[in-house]
């Protein structure tokens, strides 16, 4: 599409003197001046709405939970379905016997990791020993990978139980870990709930599955 300018749109007065068009007159002509499908209208004056300072950060992958709500269906839980998938296309970074380590795809920080169990179950209690043995072992591991990797200064780590809690899928079990950083925290998230993540997943995920100890 073509950027229209000032001078793209009516001229300051016609050709036989009469003052041209303005607001949405001005537009229908500017949209009239070029061909068909050929013009975008790029000067605020002539948009629908009041200017202000705010930028817009346009996130629509996020339409999937503000449309279907964030709870999935029992048949397409995003931790049971991961584990069919590649690890590339899943964005695991390790696979045990009873639980596996993947990238949050909404992450806090850059490396924000989940442990989850294999099985589908929603809180700690119902896990076995083995589940929380590996549990608890994945996450050391992941720990000192992401200090290998990223030289972070600190962690949380923590899981929320039950949606009521603010766990993001409730029904099934999964632990945070998220790196942290001496200055991570800036005004970005504080005055316009917005995260700055200076790696692409698939760039953090190769980095920690390439680096995480191979049996």
């Amino acid at each position: 599409m073509a950027r229209l300018s000032l001078d793209d749109y009516a001229d300051a007065s016609g050709a036989d003197g009469t003052p041209a068009a303005s607001g949405a007159d001005a537009a229908a002509a500017a949209r009239g001046a070029g061909a068909a499908g050929d013009v975008r209208i790029d000067d605020p004056g002539y948009l629908v709405g009041v200017p202000d300072e705010f930028q817009r950060l346009w996130t629509p992958h996020r339409m999937v939970y503000i449309q279907n709500g964030q709870q999935p269906g029992a048949d397409d839980c995003p931790f049971c379905v991961a584990p069919t998938m590649s690890d590339e296309d899943a964005l695991i970074v390790a696979r045990g016997t009873h639980a596996y380590a993947l990238l949050n795809l909404f992450p806090y920080n850059s490396g924000h990791l989940l442990v989850c169990p294999y099985r589908h179950i929603a809180t700690y209690d119902e896990a076995t020993p083995e589940e929380i043995a590996e549990i608890g072992s994945i996450t050391q591991t992941a720990m000192r990978v992401i200090r290998q990797v990223s030289k972070n200064d600190g962690f949380n780590i923590g899981m929320n139980q039950g949606a009521i809690a603010g766990a993001g899928i409730a029904a099934h079990l999964h632990q945070h870990i998220v790196p942290r950083w001496a200055q991570d925290a800036n005004f970005l998230p504080i005055i316009a709930k917005t995260k700055a993540l200076p790696q692409l997943l698939g760039d953090v995920r190769a980095a920690i599955a390439d680096a995480w100890p191979k049996d």
